[in-house]
């Protein structure tokens, strides 16, 4: 099926048959990419030590600073690029697939430059202590090297999946994944490279998969595809790209501060195996996270096609029924994280201190995951309508507004235990808030008169 033909059923086709179609691949995708990180942490774990595991959680700000100037390129121009093909502006669509290889080299070259120089101050603000500093800086030395290569491999992932091509986007994802599992163990054990075998699997892998990526994508019957004359950056595209973008990158932004927060107040309250249990239960609990992105991935290019062409109806359609579905994922990860915590994170690590810590932990934190479904699916959608001003609060409010005073301040009143309860203090009062975003804004349609 060609792009254009892909993009017309979009508008056409029942919603719920479009939600699976493109929403199961995404959900594939992002279960295999969260299994990715888990499959490094747990031949970490096992294979070098307890203090490995905390320094890759040192890791893990900054990995996120990488990922929000990532996502800044790759989600803003994947829902620019679903509104113009509803808008039937081929042409565009055509230059943002240019412009987000051009973007990438650019943003990536200078993040890893800058960070490179600064690593081991920028590590040391991020908790490391010295007993962790030598794994999570060897761990991200080369994960910074191959920075670009992962920036342009989710770039190129978001275009493809956004027209029209869902199922390839996952088997990339997916195909990475196989090889990063594969090679982890021939580099931490067999070549023993330690942490940073775990760190040349990743970017060699992502560095097959953006191989077959830009072979997808030199394909010239579909209707973007790589060509002369589209890397050139175009400037009105650019800005709607980064201004569409911004939502991502800020909510990625705000989880690199909250993780610095959350990092050294454990550090002060708890020591380095706290952070080690912190970085096992945000492994889990992102589990559950991704699956919920992937289905906000199928309702993107859903949502932002048929708004682009006015079918507020199917908008309404789509996000109702990826509200109930995201409820549902949620849900079930509350209950297995209850109900097996011990068995989960046993998975990571044998050490009997880091388990009871971690378990701790973990039943706080998804105490309250049955309602956090609606949050990321509300502020997802707001970014899938183009309305980034709106998205970019909701993305905010969370980690900003509320679960920074938060950390500031319960760890003061109850120590460790108010580290932990902050995260699900603030999933309610940003629910809350999102409710009240997402009623506004529909009332704001019936208003205008448009059939919903």
């Amino acid at each position: 099926m060609s792009q254009k033909q892909a993009a017309t059923q979009l508008g056409t086709e029942p919603i719920g048959k479009l939600l699976k179609q493109y929403a199961i691949p995404a959900i594939i995708a992002m279960t295999a990419s969260s299994l990715y990180n888990m499959v490094d942490s747990i031949f970490i774990g096992h294979g070098v030590g307890t203090l490995a595991i905390s320094g890759l959680a040192i890791t893990f700000p900054l990995m996120n600073l990488a990922a929000a100037f990532g996502s800044l390129v790759g989600v803003g121009a994947s829902s620019l690029i679903s509104v113009k093909l509803g808008q039937k502006d081929y042409r565009s669509a055509q230059l943002i697939l240019g412009n987000v290889v051009s973007l990438n080299l650019v943003i990536g070259l200078l993040f890893t430059a800058v960070t490179l120089i600064f690593l081991n101050p920028i590590l040391h603000f991020f908790g490391a202590s010295d007993a962790t500093l030598p794994y999570a800086r060897d761990y991200m030395v080369i994960i910074l090297l191959g920075n670009i290569i992962t920036h342009i491999y989710l770039g190129l992932n978001a275009v493809l999946r956004s027209t029209g091509h869902p199922q390839k986007a996952m088997i990339a994802t997916i195909l990475t994944v196989v090889i990063n599992t594969i090679l982890d163990p021939l580099f931490i054990y067999g070549f023993n490279l330690g942490i940073q075998g775990a760190a040349f699997a990743t970017i060699l892998s992502q560095m097959i998969s953006l191989c077959w990526l830009a072979k997808l994508l030199s394909n010239k019957n579909e209707v973007v595809h790589f060509c002369k004359g589209i890397y050139h950056l175009h400037w009105p595209l650019v800005r709607n790209i980064i201004g569409i973008g911004l939502a991502p990158f800020f909510m990625n932004m705000a989880s690199c501060v909250i993780v610095i927060l959350i990092n050294k107040g454990l550090k002060q309250y708890d020591g380095d195996m706290a952070i080690g249990a912190f970085g096992i239960i945000n492994r889990i609990a992102f589990l559950f996270v991704m699956v919920v992105m992937g289905l906000n991935q199928g309702m993107q290019p859903i949502a932002g096609y048929n708004f682009g062409a006015g079918n507020l109806h199917r908008v309404d359609r789509v996000l109702k029924l990826t509200v109930v579905t995201a409820t549902l994922i949620t849900t079930g990860g509350f209950l297995i994280g209850e109900l097996f915590p011990e068995l989960m994170i046993a998975t990571f690590t044998s050490d009997e201190q880091l388990i009871q810590t971690a378990c701790h932990g973990l039943r706080i934190v998804i105490m309250t995951f049955p309602i956090i479904g609606f949050q990321m699916v509300t502020s997802n959608f707001f970014q899938s309508i183009g309305m980034a001003r709106k998205a970019i609060f909701l993305s905010l409010n969370r980690q900003i507004l509320i679960l920074t005073p938060c950390l500031i301040f319960l760890p003061m009143i109850w120590g460790v235990n108010g580290i932990w309860f902050s995260m699900p203090i603030s999933d309610v009062l940003a629910s809350i808030v999102a409710g009240i975003a997402l009623y506004r804004q529909f009332q704001h349609f019936k208003h205008h008169k448009r059939t919903i």
